[in-house]
């Protein structure tokens, strides 16, 4: 079936404006078209193949799981798999719990669930439910999700949304206290580094200040680390950078290699106000995925693993001084860790995604002026170089 054909059967859902060849096979960090065309990576799926493609572990991973030909029991039942990531999560993190869903925004929406389940128990009744989010976040397309996600385009076809959530200014501390109030308040929830609203870091200072404000408030603090988290930033959580500790995490994206899989991470306390009933998911955690992602956490966690990928973040942040000089008129700013780095422009950056594809460059854009790099985290020198250089070109 041809890229025509493919268009001309209209059976997908146009929710996506989906561009360019079919892609038949993956190797390494490149995606390999129904041509023979191979292209260079620097999207990974939108930050979730972060073993990149054909990855050993990872396969021998799913060919072990599937030889068991358990791959779905549902969560009435205990499976190993499931169990076993749960204990590695709890062991590399500040979690006593964790919780197993599908996606980011279903990890989101169960945070905001359990945060006003704790929030009522501890007496707030039905007027401690506010969520505090921020401008420049993105947590999800979910109605919850969604409420807390700083889009209008996004929310106007879909209001009314969940009640309840207000905005504050990312570092304008003064602010944040006015809206977090321990009267209303169930939780915060911010990105340690805010990827789809333009691979912005947020300051550590003002993560701090959250922590401090959320405990005055008796509020959770919530960290959304569904494309941040799992080496990304070059650290294991991307706020352990902060040195700030949060009471909830969501994680999503690269957890499981490439299958779908979402989670969230608490303290015991906020597990303490959760009962059987209160959530439920039917594939979460599931044998064969949380087998994948068994592997695909041992693999990142690694401290030589983690060294590696901030190696290549520095090497990146060299390479891209290249192109900063090259385009003095075009290159706004250059910001990011690890291995996930915005190229502010001057125009669209829609176009240069598009050019970038045509040269064998694959990029994603973060807002209308961003060009988002997150390769695969096993992606070599020689690989960055090259993709540095073929953007450099397209500008």
């Amino acid at each position: 079936m041809t890229t025509a054909t493919l268009e001309a059967t209209g059976a997908l859902l146009e929710v996506y404006k989906r561009t360019g060849p079919v892609f038949v096979a993956g190797e390494g960090s490149r995606l390999i078209a129904e041509d023979g065309t191979k292209y260079l990576d620097f999207a990974a799926g939108i930050a979730v193949n972060a073993l990149g493609y054909g990855s050993p572990v990872f396969a021998n991973a799913l060919r072990e799981a599937l030889e068991t030909g358990l791959v779905h029991t549902s969560n009435l039942f205990h499976t190993r798999p499931a169990a076993e990531l749960a204990e590695w999560l709890v062991e590399h993190s500040f979690a006593d719990r964790v919780f197993f869903c599908n996606s980011g925004a279903e990890a989101n929406e169960g945070a905001f669930k359990f945060a006003r389940r704790w929030a009522g128990e501890q007496g707030g009744g039905e007027h401690k439910t506010e969520i505090v989010s921020f401008r420049g976040s993105f947590h999800g397309r979910t109605m919850g999700a969604l409420a807390a996600t700083d889009r209008p385009a996004y929310q106007a076809p879909f209001k009314p949304l969940m009640p309840g959530v207000r905005f504050g200014i990312v570092g304008d501390t003064a602010e944040a206290d006015r809206l977090i109030v321990p009267e209303k308040t169930a939780a915060v929830i911010v990105e340690p580094l805010q990827a789809e609203g333009g691979v912005l870091p947020v300051p550590p200072a003002f993560l701090k200040a959250l922590r401090y404000l959320c405990d005055e408030a008796g509020a959770l603090l919530i960290f959304d680390e569904v494309q941040v988290g799992l080496g990304r930033t070059g650290t294991l959580w991307a706020h352990e950078q902060a040195g700030v500790t949060p009471d909830l995490m969501t994680l999503a994206k690269p957890i499981a290699g490439g299958l779908p899989m979402g989670a969230v991470l608490m303290t015991e306390k906020v597990a303490e106000a959760i009962h059987p009933g209160d959530h439920a998911t039917t594939f979460g955690g599931g044998p064969l995925v949380a087998t994948a992602a068994l592997a695909t956490v041992r693999t990142i966690g690694e401290p030589g693993f983690l060294a590696e990928v901030q190696r290549k973040g520095h090497l990146l942040a060299n390479l891209f001084q290249r192109v900063v000089l090259d385009h003095p008129t075009k290159v706004k700013d250059v910001r990011g860790a690890g291995l996930i780095w915005g190229i502010e422009l001057e125009g669209p950056a829609g176009d240069v995604v598009t050019r970038a594809m045509e040269a064998g460059l694959l990029l994603v854009s973060a807002g209308p002026n961003v060009v988002r790099v997150v390769p695969p985290l096993v992606i070599t020198d020689d690989e960055l170089a090259e993709g540095v250089q073929i953007l450099d070109e397209v500008l």
